[in-house]
């Protein structure tokens, strides 16, 4: 008969495991989110004998269950760089009601100073590249050998003979590749600014620069 009970007690007990288990997660997710924390529940009666069998490091876990407390994140207005350039607007009051009903001026005492974060369009503008010729007033070129009319060299070009700046490129290939803008959009963009660029353009544009870095990217890899 000892050995029927002790088998019986056995068999129950991974049942018993089970529900101790499923307390503990109730009581676990009944502390880390309600307001206030909730209190250990005594076992019940039939998991007595269960517990004490617990190895020790269960036990020293149930006699203590920290709870973090919640953190919450102050909010406010995130403030600007320094690093930001900045253009100041005073705001100042007429000349009139500087003055005291007394009678006496007044001065300044300080400021109160507020910042705003700015946002200026993009513009286009054309750089007129120019280059002063150079003669000889005495001779008119006809003593050397060399060139009668000197003249600096024209500066080099990503794509010869196009009216695209380096910037210009520059914006053109971010906006497709980097913000994903296609180049009939952008043509909007640029239609809007004063000037009309077409897709065409910007897509030949594309493929010329691709043909010239295609060195670079043979080197960065």
């Amino acid at each position: 008969m000892d050995t029927d009970n002790q088998l019986i007690a056995e068999n129950q007990r991974p049942s018993q495991e089970i529900d101790y288990l499923n307390e503990r997660v109730q009581l676990l997710l009944a502390q880390l989110y309600s307001k206030k924390p909730a209190k250990m529940p005594l076992p019940p009666a039939d998991q007595l004998s269960f517990l004490e069998t617990q190895p020790e490091a269960l036990k020293a876990e149930q006699e203590t269950v920290e709870v973090p407390s919640n953190s919450r994140k102050v909010t406010g207005r995130k403030p600007l760089p320094d690093e930001m350039p900045r253009v100041e607007v005073l705001h100042d009051l007429p000349e009139e009601e500087k003055t005291c009903p007394c009678g006496a001026e007044l001065f300044k005492i300080g400021e109160d100073p507020s910042e705003q974060l700015d946002y200026f369009p993009a513009t286009l503008q054309a750089l007129k590249h120019i280059r002063p010729k150079y003669a000889c007033g005495a001779c008119q070129g006809v003593d050397d050998e060399g060139p009668s009319v000197k003249i600096a060299p024209a500066p080099k070009q990503m794509i010869p003979k196009s009216i695209a700046s380096p910037g210009l490129l520059a914006q053109i290939i971010t906006a497709k590749f980097v913000d994903s803008l296609p180049f009939y959009r952008q043509e909007k963009q640029f239609k809007r600014l004063g000037f009309e660029l077409s897709r065409t353009n910007m897509a030949n544009w594309a493929i010329q620069l691709g043909e010239k870095l295609e060195r670079l990217l043979y080197l960065l890899h």
